[in-house]
């Protein structure tokens, strides 16, 4: 153990760790869940200490050999190289400012170290140098910015592109397959197979355009707002060059908000992305039933889709298989659902100048984003692309369909035509079968009007 200090006293901490006395006592404080902060945030959060370094570089406002040693500390971070060294729990301080002294120090140490120093000899401060600048109220914000937008960059997007490839590679298979719809999950007039997947096809590119809208609010960033806004103790010029250095990093264009009180008081912006993101998963939901419901059997259910079998379905009956991903994707669907309202209700205590409900909003909006962008992708490759069309029971659905009526009723009015399809269904026959019986159309006018291709 070696001995570290902060404004509070000192504070022992493991030798071979990098952080310091602040990170030690948000250790020992918040032994809440066991889960710390998302990687994908700490290293949005390191890209923002970079940026920062790099402008206090540039502007002179930190020693260049600091700075490049603090440059470097970041760097590494990004490599993957500290993963182990943020262990504070998802649930403490509001604000993060644990979470950002955790990094502070992490960089502090590992800067004293290439300076030539030892683990807590602060050659390179925690506050004073890598901190520089900066508040706990505006980092947190723009890294939780910023680890939104490249994470749904990296994979939501690109999960949702896949996802509209696959079903309209669908929707191209099945455009020749009439097949029978349904409202109220009754039967209704017929409809293309194609027509079903195209639909969902238009949900998915409906919901890639809310979340990329969604995204822009996101690129605006607090950084400079310091501690209320007011931008204190940030140096002239120093957030506009390294907002200007995060977009390089990024290939993003953000830019500082244009009303910085607004941007640490209020989290709507992620709040507005986690609604879109709750819309997703309703359509998902929507789409995943579908699939589960129009496959159901094999052999007494719907069963007009078959789905590939993935794995064996019971540990009491055997030979069963069940629809595993369609399952999956509801699972995800309902719990981003869930988190979307944790982070709504965390959006309401931005109380006075800041929220403060911050890292709870980062954990499951981080989550929401990841399990989402999986869920999509084994939704694509494991279900809709090995999706087969059951011909035989969707054409014994069509042909025994009373909504095969409806043409009809332009011929005959409403009332006649509902009670032969009355009269069809209590005699176990078909449309076609009674209308030649009664003698209302010939054979020929009955395989013209009653013909399902005429119907689409």
């Amino acid at each position: 153990m070696r001995k570290e200090t902060d404004s509070m006293g000192e504070v022992m901490v493991p030798d071979e760790a990098y952080f310091g006395a602040q990170t030690q006592r948000a250790i020992e404080n918040f032994k809440v869940s066991g889960k710390s902060m998302p990687l994908d945030f700490i290293y949005a959060l390191a890209t923002v200490k970079l940026a920062c370094a790099l402008s206090n570089k540039e502007l002179k406002y930190i020693e260049e050999k600091k700075a490049d040693a603090i440059i470097q500390a970041c760097k590494e971070i990004l490599d993957h190289k500290f993963d182990n060294q943020f262990p504070v729990d998802v649930y403490q301080t509001g604000s993060g400012t644990s979470t950002n002294m955790n990094i502070n120090e992490v960089i502090a140490n590992r800067a004293t170290e290439i300076l030539g120093g030892k683990k807590g000899e602060k050659l390179v401060h925690p506050n004073n140098d890598v901190n520089k600048g900066q508040s706990s109220n505006d980092t947190i914000p723009t890294a939780m910015h910023i680890m939104i937008v490249e994470l749904s960059k990296k994979k939501l997007l690109p999960a949702l592109n896949g996802l509209e490839e696959a079903l309209e590679y669908k929707e191209k298979e099945f455009a020749n397959i009439i097949k029978i719809g349904r409202t109220h999950m009754q039967d209704a007039v017929p409809i293309r197979l194609s027509d079903e997947f195209g639909a969902y096809k238009t949900q998915i590119i409906n919901n890639k355009k809310r979340i990329t809208f969604a995204l822009e609010g996101l690129k605006e960033l607090a950084l400079g707002a310091t501690a209320v806004g007011t931008g204190l103790n940030a140096p002239k010029g120093f957030a506009w060059l390294a907002i200007e250095k995060i977009s390089e990093f990024t290939n993003t264009d953000y830019k500082q908000a244009p009303n910085l009180f607004e941007a640490i008081a209020s989290k709507d912006a992620v709040n507005f992305f986690a609604s879109s993101l709750s819309t997703l998963a309703s359509s998902m939901i929507k789409i995943a039933s579908d699939i589960r419901f129009l496959s159901c059997g094999p052999r007494c259910g719907i069963g007009e889709l078959i789905l590939k079998d993935l794995q064996p379905g019971s540990s009491i009956m055997p030979g069963k298989v069940n629809p595993v991903i369609p399952e999956s994707v509801l699972q995800v669907s309902y719990s981003v659902i869930g988190y979307s309202q944790i982070i709504n209700m965390c959006a309401q205590a931005g109380v006075l100048e800041l929220n403060v409900m911050m890292p709870a909003i980062i954990y499951h909006i981080n989550e929401a984003i990841n399990i989402m962008s999986n869920v999509i992708d084994d939704f694509s490759t494991k279900c809709i692309l090995p999706i087969r069309a059951n011909k035989e029971r969707i054409n014994s659905f069509i042909e025994n369909s009373l909504a095969l009526v409806t043409p009809l009723a332009l011929i005959i009015g409403y009332d006649k035509a509902a009670a032969i399809a009355h009269e069809a269904y209590i005699t176990n026959k078909t449309i076609k079968e009674v209308v030649l019986e009664k003698g209302i159309l010939s054979k020929e006018q009955a395989e013209k009007i009653l013909d399902p291709r005429k119907m689409v």
